[in-house]
């Protein structure tokens, strides 16, 4: 089993337990939307994005599914990071606001079209770029060193 889960590098983190415990909830906050885009009958795409399903639903469903799949197991990888790899949370923290900026820019610069409904993640992720950078920097600046122990 150590060949899939090789032992945890908790122990060598030297940045913020709080980015640590952030990147886990970010870690569900993939897992949640990703199960909601798999198993919805409409994938959220119509009841949650309010999108118009238009002449070809099974397409939009379709993609929602794809985009679900790669949420869960995104997530999945983000929570094993943040509870049991934390030397990786810089690493994930620094991909995560990447992510959310390229999808910001998209949304609201890149392909936005005057008038267009924008679904909550649009919204989302205009908030969580300041808040990505915030644990981002906690996680490189090395934590006081506390008393019990591996974080």
């Amino acid at each position: 089993m150590t060949a899939l889960l090789p032992p945890s590098t908790n122990h060598h983190y030297r940045g913020a337990r709080a980015a640590a415990w952030f990147l886990a909830l970010y870690g569900v906050g993939w897992i949640v939307p990703g199960m909601i885009h798999s198993f919805l009958p409409d994938g959220g795409a119509g009841t949650i994005a309010g999108l118009d399903l238009g002449n070809n639903p099974a397409l939009i469903i379709g993609l929602f599914a794809w985009a679900g799949a790669t949420q869960i197991t995104h997530g999945m990888v983000t929570l094993a990071v943040a509870l049991h790899y934390r030397t990786l949370v810089p690493l994930f923290l620094l991909v995560s606001l990447l992510e959310r900026s390229l999808l910001s820019w998209s949304a609201w610069v890149g392909r936005a079209q005057p008038g267009v409904h924008h679904p909550p993640e649009h919204y989302a992720s205009l908030i969580l770029i300041p808040v990505v950078l915030l644990f981002l920097l906690l996680a490189l600046r090395p934590a006081a060193i506390q008393p019990g122990g591996p974080r």
